[in-house]
């Protein structure tokens, strides 16, 4: 049943007091201790930078899931994220900005996502089959492609690209525009609302309801790319916000595009920002790829999504 009124309130200020805990407990701990200068220019502009990835990764993860209408869908598992960290490394050997390298890949990689399911989503409105399949494959693809510019890095840049390539916080110094970006994406979400949860109802439904499917697609497409392109350029390639968050608050009774917009970008924050503080703190004084650290959580939840039918 989905959530209305008081309940729908009380989830946002449990997900929202829970944010704020996981956030205070990413400003205190780490390996120096509790510090006032450390906190000021070390763990908060981190720990700004975590929330901003992580809301965008998330509301990529929900763009997604709406175009093609599948809750597996995810700019990781379908090869969105693999695009744009394979830009960004064409950029890095190139010298070309980092940023524009992964907005590119990421939407070619979105482009050709949709190329290869423009049949099945013309036809039947059900894609999940082929989009599994062709973002696992390339995903593989862009991966390969990854591993081959690596070998071209040179050799001072070569750890630094590979902790990038599987996530990395440490290096962030652009936070303010991750959340920039994510207000101005909910606030778009918001705007659009009713006619994403048109579409939900399927292209045909939605054309007779008045909506210009396409170009809905579109801005979708759009957004979600740009989304992940940020998030990739700020901090590498971290897979399955996208698609835990969505789907849990889905699960918790969120339905409508509104709520599911406002919430996501806030459970997306908390979620990168608990997964870096355990990348730092777990085995100090070294420090892991927030990436794997967030792989090891996603991947048993989508095995668990795909034993249950993606329903």
């Amino acid at each position: 049943m989905p959530l209305t009124g008081a309940r729908l309130w009380a989830l946002a200020a449990t997900l929202a007091a829970l944010a704020l805990a996981v956030t205070l407990m990413a400003l205190a701990l780490g390996s120096a201790g509790l510090d006032v200068e450390l906190i000021r220019t070390l763990r908060a502009p981190r720990v700004a930078a975590a929330a901003g990835v992580g809301a965008l990764l998330a509301l990529s993860g929900l763009a997604m899931q709406s175009l093609l209408r599948n809750p597996l869908a995810d700019p990781y598992v379908l090869g969105t994220s693999g695009g744009a960290a394979v830009g960004a490394l064409l950029a890095l050997v190139f010298g070309v900005a980092m940023t524009l390298g992964a907005a590119a890949g990421a939407l070619a990689a979105g482009a050709v996502l949709l190329w290869l399911a423009r049949r099945a989503l013309a036809t039947t409105d059900d894609a999940s089959p082929r989009l599994i399949l062709a973002g696992a494959m390339l995903a593989a693809l862009f991966g390969a492609i990854a591993s081959l510019l690596l070998s071209l890095t040179p050799d001072q840049r070569l750890r630094g690209a590979i902790f990038w390539l599987v996530g990395d916080l440490s290096g962030t110094d652009d936070a303010g525009v991750s959340l920039l970006a994510a207000v101005v994406f909910t606030g778009w979400f918001v705007w659009r609302e009713r006619a994403i949860d048109r579409l939900l109802l399927g292209s045909v439904a939605a054309h007779l309801l008045g909506e210009p499917v396409k170009r809905l697609r579109f801005e979708l497409l759009l957004g979600a790319s740009l989304a992940a392109a940020l998030a990739v350029a700020s901090a590498g390639a971290i897979g399955f916000v996208g698609l835990v968050v969505p789907h849990a608050l889905r699960l918790a009774g969120v339905q409508r595009t509104r709520d599911l917009a406002l919430l996501a970008p806030v459970g997306g924050a908390a979620l990168l920002v608990a997964a870096d503080l355990l990348a730092r703190t777990v085995v100090l004084p070294l420090e892991l790829p927030v990436g794997a650290v967030m792989a090891l959580v996603g991947a048993p939840v989508f095995v668990w999504f795909l034993a249950r039918g993606g329903r």
